[in-house]
């Protein structure tokens, strides 16, 4: 067998950085030279929500919520530690160090380097990558560190389930802090249509397929699907960079000034739980993933939820856009520390 087909990582997941950042060539030039193209999409929308990027997104994200397993939750009870780990993580200290971070940067660091109003929607975006725990590559990254699959698959549940209930709250509660006007309708809805409504798709189809108790079928299912979440994804990166285009290439240094928090909190997160697991003796196939699940982002739903607040041209959408540039050569990069520090949790 060769090493592309026997890794966890398929040819985009290994190369998804790459894609982006193509992906981002592509829409700002296309943008530059079919303005009008985009504009008639942007205005394409319902209630605040663009229906050809709610597609995208939703393309995006129910072949994630397919492998959401409620049955899981039974075995919630085993390894408490791992669970405590990344609930506290994801919900008690992630958010509210992205929020920090982006204050820091933003309204300081860099005051004078960006408009108040456009650092505030920056701050905006990465709050909304800090309240969205991921749900897809986290299956990714726990085989690249060979963790254990199943507890992966509870501690994913059972985020998923949190989210329903807790992100549009906590999100609401930072954006007040930075002086956003949250439209809390507009914030609902968003979170029924990319987190309550693909979860149930994915729940429905998951009994559909599982009749039978064979998970054969969901796994076939989901390799069939996943092609679709990818290109979703990449055309989704096309239109956003597309209706930035003109402020990019104004102010190309703009990604380079919201990368840098967004590297900051990412390892500062992977550290502090990473450690948390090794002084509480945490056993390296939980902590690893347990780690990991506390760093990845949701970026999908905070892609969509940026749109939905703050519109297809928003600097929240563009910062949530280059959280997905930096997510996956940050996460690759701690996984290789997982793996050369293995022994110590042995």
């Amino acid at each position: 067998m060769s090493h592309e087909s026997s890794s966890p990582m398929g040819l985009f997941e290994r190369y998804l950085s790459l894609w982006i950042a193509l992906c981002i060539v592509a829409g700002v030039s296309l943008g530059t030279a079919l303005p009008s193209v985009f504009q008639a999409i942007a205005a394409i929308e319902y209630a605040s929500v663009n229906l050809v990027v709610a597609v995208l997104i939703w393309v995006m994200i129910y072949p994630m919520m397919v492998n959401v397993d409620f049955a899981s939750l039974k075995d919630v009870g085993q390894k408490p530690k791992g669970l405590c780990i990344t609930l506290v993580v994801n919900w008690l200290i992630k958010p509210f160090t992205m929020a920090a971070l982006g204050i820091l940067f933003f309204e300081y660091i860099f005051a004078g380097l960006v408009e108040p109003q456009t650092a505030k929607e920056y701050i905006a975006g990465m709050i909304l990558l800090g309240v969205a725990p991921c749900t897809a590559m986290v299956f990714v990254w726990s085989q690249l560190v060979r963790g254990d699959a199943n507890y992966t698959l509870v501690q994913v549940s059972i985020n998923d389930i949190i989210m329903v209930f807790a992100f549009a709250p906590i999100a609401a509660l930072l954006l007040g802090v930075t002086d956003i006007v949250v439209p809390w309708q507009t914030l609902l809805l968003s979170v029924i249509l990319y987190v309550v409504i693909p979860l149930a798709a994915g729940y429905l189809t998951r009994r559909i397929l599982d009749g039978s108790g064979d998970n054969e079928r969901i796994a076939a299912f989901t390799g069939k699907i996943k092609p679709y979440s990818i290109i979703g994804l990449l055309a989704t990166v096309i239109l956003l960079f597309g209706f930035q285009a003109d402020t990019i290439l104004d102010k190309p240094m703009v990604i380079v000034l919201i990368a840098i928090p967004l590297l900051i909190q990412s390892y500062g997160i992977f550290i502090i739980a990473y450690a948390w697991a090794y002084f509480w003796r945490v056993p390296f196939t939980t902590a690893a993933p347990a780690a990991l699940i506390g760093t990845s982002n949701f970026f999908e739903l905070a892609v969509a939820v940026a749109i939905s607040l703050f519109g297809l041209n928003s600097g929240a959408a563009l910062a949530t856009v280059v959280g997905v540039l930096v997510e996956v050569p940050v996460m690759l990069s701690l996984v290789v520390i997982a793996n050369r520090t293995r022994q110590y949790f042995e």
